[in-house]
């Protein structure tokens, strides 16, 4: 395995996914992989994990800090950048074992030709510390300048978040101080450069036009190459009270480049360690599942022990850098079974956000813990009354997102019992995991209803994964979830008292449970689940019968604008049957055990073709679901679809007129989710783990490593026999 992957096109229009394709990252900021001379218009980005801001009326984004690596090269007097100046010879490449990004590029200029490399590097030992090394040749004597500057001319969606900018300089440090709008954070960017090579070199520092910068005047001959090492750091105010002290400090010790390229690189074996994934039989798919892993790794929160990871990882702001449901039901597994201390954090996030949630359920006369939607720091929900923007009025769009997916709790019971389950550490339990699944489940026993006439109770008033249908009732996922975490809450209250009788007693004040959890008890098994109808098809919600049946193509023909937003009110998808992911096919993967596999496949071949897979959230499980009765074949494409989300680039960029590209984590960790939970069939159970592997044809060979209470094993599958082997 080469674990590198290469582009060769410089057009603006490969801007935005080569910034996606070639990200690094350390969990504590995401650094787009663009080109060292791209700005704003290329979307370059220094991204933020943890630290908001709102401006005005716009939604509340992540920070995107000044850019420390701007660097460009100008030779008699003109820019070389791409892509206003053609190169003659240009690749793009990132090492994805140990994380850096490479590009080497060759401009033909009147006097002769100017090649740059360099190397960049978002250090995994030193979080707030970011490495470059900028190395320029020519093959006829000219007279050449690099700029290497701080770049506050940042790309923001909902900006500008900075409101004043001071810049300084000590001896070969650059520092610059941003001072965020909300009048409380600020962020601290510093940039320490090395130049060597050339004798005859000289510097000078401009303030005006280009504060904040060291322009280098060369001249230079060939075969003598010049390079400008340079170690960057940034702080904010969520790190440290002075930030910009911080980064003085941080800067003032002597950081070599390639020593802390050395550790950087250790820190990545020791992930591969761990995480990587053998695949024999299928290149393809071997690159892209551990490609994907990479992505997963660079945006997980290893420097906090109270963070998760936003749907978008660290590519930038959008998606208002929040955590969505994506984070539990898709991402969490990878870390569970190999990181588990990400996977804790990940937990711990949702309990220490449980005030916010607590208060959000109250807003809406509710009791329990309704989670934010798009939630972001202390668990406030970013999500907007208006998500999307109509594409031919220019009007926001009202939509329920915020209000009525009520299923994001049942995704975070879900996480702190899987995570209990599989690692055997009971102790968020007793540190308010008991509590944050017991306010999920009395969230849910506050939404039920009955009808005079009947008696069972029900969920009114939704939406499930399918956000192209709003406001229905009896979603059969969302049930069936409510319904799961009202029987966790029962767990979680079991084993804490088994566990820590202190804290149970504690407990037991703080949520009333030895009065509540008997209610729950007798009302679980009355909530109201859709079940098979005479054809053995679970019906997606009250009334998804009686919709227009017609095919996903019918209905993007019926698009006026290829952004229009396929759901809410007057959506082309709304009043059909055609539905944006899987819905009742993700409640079918999540509780196949309760089910037939006869039924499964019915319902895959009943809504797949329904299915317009408008979010990347959607292939993985149809390819798990397919895996789950025993068609390996039929779910590799899916699969295949969810490992290269980034890898190949494109997929949906526009909501409506908002901006949504970015990375994937969702679909990379769904990838990761059905080979080792579907083609290999991992599960964990009272007796410990075990396999159920069904491998798609051509593939010879798959193993990697797992963690399961305390103990590391790894499973090694092959077409005719599996093996789980403790190490």
């Amino acid at each position: 395995m080469q674990w590198l992957i290469e582009n060769n096109n410089s057009s603006k229009e490969a801007a935005p996914d080569n910034g996606n394709r070639f990200l690094v990252g350390n969990g504590y900021m995401g650094i787009r992989g663009t080109l060292d001379e791209h700005g704003r218009d290329q979307l370059a980005a220094v991204n933020l994990a943890g630290i908001y801001d709102r401006v005005g009326d716009g939604w509340r984004e992540p920070l995107n800090a000044p850019n420390p690596l701007h660097t460009v090269i100008y030779a008699e007097g003109k820019a070389l950048a791409l892509p206003e100046m053609e190169a003659v010879h240009h690749v793009q490449s990132l090492d994805f074992y140990h994380a850096i990004l490479m590009r080497k590029t060759t401009w033909k200029t009147p006097k002769g030709a100017v090649t740059v490399e360099s190397r960049r590097f978002a250090d995994m030992v030193h979080p707030h510390l970011i490495g470059q090394e900028f190395t320029v040749s020519v093959d006829a004597p000219m007279e050449i300048q690099i700029l290497a500057e701080i770049d506050t001319d940042i790309w923001e969606i909902y900006g500008p978040h900075y409101n004043k900018i001071e810049y300084s300089r000590e001896n070969d440090n650059l520092y610059c101080l941003a001072y965020v709008q909300n009048g409380r954070d600020q962020v601290a960017v510093g940039r320490k450069c090395r130049i060597s090579g050339q004798a005859d070199q000289n510097d000078r520092f401009e303030r005006g036009e280009k504060a904040g910068a060291f322009i280098y005047d060369l001249h230079m001959e060939p075969g003598k190459p010049v390079t400008l090492k340079s170690v960057c750091a940034v702080y904010t105010t969520n790190d440290e009270a002075e930030p910009l002290a911080a980064v003085q400090a941080a800067l003032r010790e002597e950081h070599d480049f390639e020593a802390l390229l050395d550790t950087h690189k250790e820190a990545w074996d020791k992930i591969w360690a761990v995480g990587q994934v053998e695949l024999e039989g299928d290149d393809m798919a071997r690159d892209c599942i551990n490609y994907s892993l990479y992505h997963l790794n660079c945006i997980a929160p290893r420097h906090r022990n109270d963070l998760s990871i936003p749907a978008r990882g660290l590519s930038g702001q959008t998606y208002k850098g929040a955590v969505f449901w994506d984070s539990e039901m898709f991402i969490l597994d990878y870390f569970l079974y190999t990181q588990p201390e990400v996977a804790k954090s990940m937990v711990r996030y949702r309990i220490d956000t449980l005030p916010g949630a607590l208060e959000k359920a109250k807003s809406y006369g509710w009791q329990g813990a309704f989670y934010a939607w798009e939630s972001q720091e202390g668990g406030y929900d970013g999500c907007s009354d208006y998500n999307v923007t109509d594409v031919f009025t220019k009007r926001p769009m009202r939509t329920f997102f915020r209000d009525k997916q009520v299923h994001i709790s049942a995704a975070v019971a879900r996480a702190v019992m899987l995570y209990t389950d599989v690692t055997g550490d009971v102790s968020l339990l007793a540190k308010g995991g008991a509590r944050t699944v017991l306010e999920c489940a009395r969230f849910y026993y506050s939404l039920l209803v009955k009808r005079a006439t009947g008696d069972r109770w029900e969920i009114h008033d939704v939406i499930g994964p399918d956000e192209y249908h709003e406001r229905v009732n009896n979603n059969a996922y969302t049930n069936k979830m409510a319904a799961e975490t009202c029987r966790w809450a029962i767990k979680a209250a079991e084993k804490l008292k088994e566990s820590d009788g202190k804290a149970y007693a504690e407990f037991c004040v703080q949520t009333n449970a030895e009065e509540f959890l008997p209610k729950l008890s007798q009302t679980v098994n009355s909530i109201y689940v859709p079940e098979p109808n005479e054809s053995g098809v679970i019906p997606q919600f009250d009334g998804y019968a009686d919709l227009e049946d017609t095919t996903v193509q019918e209905v993007r023909n019926r698009l006026l604008d290829p952004r229009e937003y396929w759901g809410g009110a007057y959506g082309v998808a709304s009043h059909t049957q055609v539905i944006k992911q899987a819905d009742v096919v993700t409640m079918l993967e999540m509780f196949h055990g309760d089910y037939s596999q006869e039924i499964l496949r019915k319902n895959w071949d009943y809504y797949e073709p329904r299915t317009e897979h408008g979010s990347s959230l959607s292939a993985c499980m149809y390819a798990l679901l397919a895996c789950r009765f025993g068609e390996p074949d039929q779910a590799y494409p899916f699969f295949m679809k969810s490992a290269q989300a980034d890898w190949l680039g494109g997929g949906k960029q526009w909501a409506g007129l908002v901006y949504i590209g970015g990375t994937h984590p969702a679909a990379e960790g769904g990838a990761w989710k059905v080979l080792a939970e579907g083609f290999a069939g991992l599960e964990w159970t009272d007796n410990g783990p075990i396999l159920r592997a069904c491998l798609p044809k051509g593939w010879k060979r798959v193993a990697f490593r797992f963690c399961c209470r305390g103990k590391w094993y790894r499973a090694e599958v092959e077409p005719d026999a599996a093996e789980i082997i403790e190490l």
